[in-house]
């Protein structure tokens, strides 16, 4: 069923800020719908009381204990200095004026109606969660809701969360939240080495915004199908001939096997489908959409590389004091861990196994060309923002978030073999199967916009 006109009624919501409880049955309902782990059935006042799976496991990040140093971090010291004063409105409350102070485009905009907020009352097909995002901050706003949700990545902590509350005041404060959030956004913590992440994925919802089956839910990244994607989220734009789960709703889940897909395609306006006037935007835009999903993909392995690498050295470290040996002398074993643990980011970074696309990819909202005019660009006009969308999401497919903070904040070691590896995939010497997508051309058109742009990394 299409969502229809007011009357019709999933990163299970990329920032899918699960961030306080208003009873125990929303938390076990809000828990199957977004990761369907056992912890969530723990009373919200037992988890409080319980350490975070960071500063146990990994000890020398010191995730609940040290004080975040990311952009919205910083964007309050400057509000508690009076150096900037953020604007209240009575349509969105804080919303805009945070956007403009944090530099986030409302063009990033992005609609989610699946039931995955702590503010689930709010959310439904006529009034989805927007989401607003670049490259280290996401910020989703229900309409009503108490509080703004915000997320920033901090360059040694990872994601850090925060809400910022919707009642006006002289000197507003973001609160920063961990064990709440981190019911959702710590997926692996069950199992032992779990990091803080983002969760971006898609399944069909019914009109309330429930999962209509765990089982038609997907993890979703830029190697997932477009035929997978996007369930429980407005999607505007035009993508010719190929499909997505975007736009619509599923009465159970014998309606979602059978539910056609080229009702959702190739939305160019929401009109039809709720009422945009109460929103900084009128659109859900697909590139935005696509390139958020490698955006919390890479973001989540440069946080578990930055953690697993950390602990790796300091346990070797605290061996090497108890043992009397040399700090400076790195162990093979250390050092071949501190390899493995690289590598996936590695294949992440030059889209290893990307989805290809089969038709023209255009967006609605303006979207690309704000996040393509952000460069940085070489000599030639080449940047590695620039994007394709004809048979691949980036003309030069590798990512941009090698220029972030929590890229350049990786221990020395990690970004030594990091670049040693992208010098072997650019330079030819390795030119194994899972590398075949890049052409001689894609090669070296990477290394020379690398070598130009990215100041540390290796000239030939």
């Amino acid at each position: 069923m299409k969502v229809g006109s007011f009357a019709s009624v999933n990163f299970m919501a990329m920032v899918g800020f699960t961030l306080r409880a208003t009873r125990v049955v929303r938390l076990r309902r809000l828990a199957l719908a977004t990761c369907g782990a056992l912890v969530f059935l723990i009373p919200a006042v037992g988890l409080a009381m319980l350490q975070l799976p960071y500063d146990t496991e990994y000890e020398v990040i010191g995730y609940s204990t040290s004080a975040p140093t990311d952009p919205v971090a910083r964007l309050q010291r400057k509000i508690d200095s009076g150096e900037i004063e953020l604007q209240f409105d009575a349509q969105s409350g804080y919303l805009a004026s945070l956007l403009r102070h944090l530099k986030i485009p409302v063009a990033s905009q992005i609609l989610v109606f699946s039931d995955t907020s702590f503010q689930i009352d709010l959310v439904s097909p006529q009034t989805p969660r927007a989401i607003y995002f670049k490259d280290d901050v996401y910020v989703a706003w229900p309409q009503g809701g108490s509080v703004v949700e915000v997320s920033a990545v901090d360059r040694q902590l990872g994601a850090v969360f925060y809400t910022l509350s919707q009642k006006k005041s002289n000197r507003p404060r973001f609160e920063r939240q961990t064990h709440l959030c981190l019911r959702c956004h710590d997926s692996y913590s069950l199992t032992g080495g779990g990091v803080p992440r983002y969760i971006m994925g898609s399944g069909f919802p019914d009109q309330s915004g429930q999962l209509v089956s765990h089982q038609g839910w997907h993890l979703t990244t830029d190697q997932s199908p477009l035929s997978q994607r996007w369930g429980g989220w407005y999607v505007t734009g035009t993508h010719g001939n190929q499909v997505h789960m975007g736009n619509l709703i599923a009465k159970d889940a014998a309606d979602a096997a059978r539910l056609d897909l080229t009702a959702g395609a190739n939305l160019t306006d929401l009109g039809k489908l709720m009422d945009t006037s109460a929103y900084l935007g009128k659109h859900s835009d697909i590139v935005a959409l696509m390139v958020i999903e490698h955006q919390v993909h890479v973001q989540n392995l440069i946080t578990r590389v930055n953690y697993d690498t950390r602990t790796a050295l300091y346990n070797q470290q605290m061996l090497d004091q108890e043992l009397g040996r040399d700090p400076d002398d790195r162990s093979a074993a250390t050092l071949k861990r501190i390899e493995s643990i690289a590598e996936p980011l590695v294949r992440a970074m030059l889209f290893v196994d990307e989805a290809p696309l089969s038709d023209p990819i255009a967006g609605t909202s303006g979207f690309s060309a704000e996040f393509v005019s952000q460069g940085p660009w070489d000599e030639q006009g080449r940047s590695l923002r620039q994007l394709d969308l004809n048979k691949r999401l980036f003309r030069y497919p590798c990512s941009y978030l090698i220029y972030s903070e929590a890229f350049d904040a990786l221990p020395d070691l990690t970004k030594k073999y990091i670049y040693e590896r992208l010098g072997e995939v650019l330079g030819g010497q390795d030119r194994s199967e899972e590398f075949a997508h890049l052409s001689d051309a894609d090669r070296q058109a990477i290394r020379e916009i690398l070598e130009e742009t990215q100041a540390d990394f290796p000239r030939q």
